[in-house]
């Protein structure tokens, strides 16, 4: 039976406030997602710039324009307000599902508020001032997380977490099954493909990106080499070492580009 709290709490949920800051809040994941991409471009061609090319690097290169804090508390709140908007997915959305694929959606909800709440968080915390980049803030939690008893069992399985989203990622990219979240009806037909194409290309970019980052993390922590635990900055550095990473490099820049353009696109026809 639903409670008077649950039904306050899922009308909060369904709230159009809550949608339009939540679609204001997707423009903002997307111009996260450009500037990692653009600075992974500076990195593959002109080397290190300062800036990383993670969150961290992308919220710092937002601070530094005019009206930078303002910027970022802008998306911060944003942010928030997709977490909230995924938090009730996972509670009472997704009832065009049923049994497994149910609870897997409600599952990937619940991941996408805690990646949401974390961007956020780290949003407020450059515009508050804070220098510590994505990288250093890994590589203290996974020192500490070591140094507990199991705690190499519990970085491993983080890793491989990671991997697993990443080949997620791949697959929801190779599969277009994320055409299924968004209403396109109004678009023609070609431009339709066009949004789907860069769909495409930006989650399996971003995906071959995540799954780098796992496998760096699970390997690093297997063979005792903690001092190579990187975030997704790593990931990138170890992409250019590659033979041909300039250009390897480039094309995952550019996928989180076409990741950024489709999420901002995401903010006009994304079904909520």
């Amino acid at each position: 039976m639903t409670t008077d709290a649950d039904s306050k709490a899922e009308q909060v949920g369904d709230s159009t406030s809550l949608e339009m800051v939540a679609r204001a809040g997707l423009v903002a994941y997307g111009l996260v997602h450009l500037l990692i991409g653009w600075l992974a471009i500076k990195i593959a061609w002109s080397g290190p710039a300062g800036n990383s090319a993670d969150a961290s690097g992308a919220m710092a290169t937002l601070a530094a324009q005019p009206f930078g804090k303002i910027l970022l508390w802008l998306v911060a709140i944003g942010l928030v307000a997709l977490a909230l908007w995924q938090v009730s997915e996972a509670i009472w959305g997704h009832r065009y599902r049923h049994g497994v694929a149910q609870a897997r959606e409600k599952v990937t909800s619940g991941a996408m508020a805690l990646v949401y709440v974390a961007l956020g968080v780290s949003a407020a915390s450059v515009a508050l001032g804070s220098r510590a980049s994505s990288s250093q803030s890994e590589k203290h939690a996974t020192s500490g997380v070591l140094a507990v008893p199991g705690g190499r069992v519990i970085v491993v399985a983080a890793g491989l977490f990671i991997l697993g989203i990443g080949i997620a990622g791949l697959v929801r990219g190779v599969r277009k099954s994320f055409s299924e979240e968004i209403d396109t009806t109004s678009l023609s037909p070609a431009t339709r493909n066009a949004v789907t194409r860069l769909g495409q290309v930006g989650y399996i970019a971003k995906g071959l990106a995540l799954g780098v980052v796992g496998a760096l993390l699970t390997y690093a922590t297997l063979s005792f080499k903690q001092q190579d635990t990187q975030g997704l900055d790593g990931a990138m550095q170890a992409i250019l070492a590659q033979p041909f990473g300039k250009f390897l490099l480039t094309a995952v820049a550019l996928g989180f580009v076409a990741f950024g353009l489709f999420a901002i696109l995401q903010s006009r026809y994304r079904r909520m």
